[in-house]
């Protein structure tokens, strides 16, 4: 197999210069309309492609984005992902795109790749420590935090999860269920502390006789649901709770399916709410209520509050970090039903 066709061989086979390939592909105008066929009938003739990267390299600035999620199996992170993709694409850079897999090792080797491409900034929804991303804004590259509020030294966009999770409570409380349950994803993710604090303070505001039994998963995916559910099964009838919250909808859809598995019926038995609100919720075997997070618009907003940083960086003016904190909505459906 020969070596690759290169600039050079297109200038040779076109009989022109190097610069005059590179005016073709930079500044046409300034190429003649029988030149540029000639060139362009060259570079189709030997398939050679530009190497991007090393263009953008040489010019000292990249015209690329990295985004890293804890999950891209998830939808609502690949709902963020498309987001900021069509906002990002509309302004003329490309996404690469990375899945940390909640994991924090992973996620710091991600940003390092990111760093090395040269990428122009980053989304990240992180995992635990932000370490890694000072370290990237010390070295000029700007990021923008994606489910984080409680940090000014980035800008940042996420869900009021504290008022979705007790959004949530509330709705079960208001269906008269008093022996509750919240299983929620490993506890060092903010959003889940945030959550169950929510839920606590449902709790607390409708100063009713209920209780609240924590339940924690290695992950926000729907195996460790199907887990829990045969845990909740397993529990006496007078001490089981008559209604679960689910700290996001992948847990929720496998809750369900661990409870149908052990003979339990939703919302009869059990009344189950999700988090997210993704597709799969509305087309579940019973349609799962859940708290909506506008995914789209995170994204959408997310790349915007980047582009506005980045903008500033290149024009040496000053910058001061964004906190935007979205509204949590209810959406009630067939698996949330008044206590028996």
């Amino acid at each position: 197999m020969g070596r690759p066709a290169s600039m050079r061989d297109v200038a040779s086979l076109a009989g022109v210069s190097v610069g005059t390939v590179s005016n073709v592909l930079n500044a046409p105008d300034r190429v003649s309309g029988p030149t540029r066929e000639r060139v362009r009938a060259a570079i189709d003739q030997l398939g050679w492609t530009r190497n991007e990267s090393a263009r953008q390299l040489r010019a000292g600035q990249s015209q690329t984005i990295g985004i890293v999620v804890m999950d891209i199996g998830n939808p609502y992170f690949a709902d963020v992902c498309l987001g900021a993709e069509d906002t990002l694409y509309a302004e003329g850079y490309s996404v690469y795109i990375g899945n940390s897999d909640q994991q924090e090792g992973r996620e710091e080797l991600l940003l390092r790749h990111f760093e090395q491409y040269r990428v122009r900034g980053v989304i990240l929804a992180p995992i635990g420590d932000d370490e890694c991303a000072r370290g990237l804004r010390r070295r000029g590259i700007p990021v923008v935090m994606i489910d984080r509020s409680h940090d000014n030294d980035f800008c940042q966009i996420g869900l009021d999860d504290i008022a979705g999770g007790r959004l949530a409570v509330s709705h079960l409380l208001q269906l008269g269920h008093r022996r509750l349950a919240i299983v929620g994803g490993p506890s060092a993710l903010a959003q889940v502390r945030d959550r169950r604090v929510g839920a606590a303070t449902a709790l607390r505001q409708a100063a009713a006789d209920a209780t609240l039994l924590s339940i924690s998963t290695p992950t926000l995916t729907a195996a460790p649901g199907v887990a829990v559910a045969g845990q909740i099964a397993a529990m006496a009838p007078h001490e089981r709770p008559t209604a679960v919250f689910a700290c996001n909808d992948l847990l929720a859809i496998g809750l369900l399916q661990g409870f149908v598995a052990a003979g339990l019926r939703v919302p009869e038995d059990l009344a189950l709410i999700g988090y997210d609100d993704i597709a799969f919720a509305a087309a579940a075997a019973v349609p799962l209520s859940s708290v909506r997070q506008p995914r789209r618009e995170i994204g959408a907003r997310a790349a915007a509050l980047l582009l506005a940083e980045m903008a500033a960086a290149a024009d040496n003016r000053p910058h001061r970090h964004e906190s935007v904190l979205l509204a949590p909505e209810l959406v009630p459906r067939q698996s949330t039903a008044p206590v028996r």
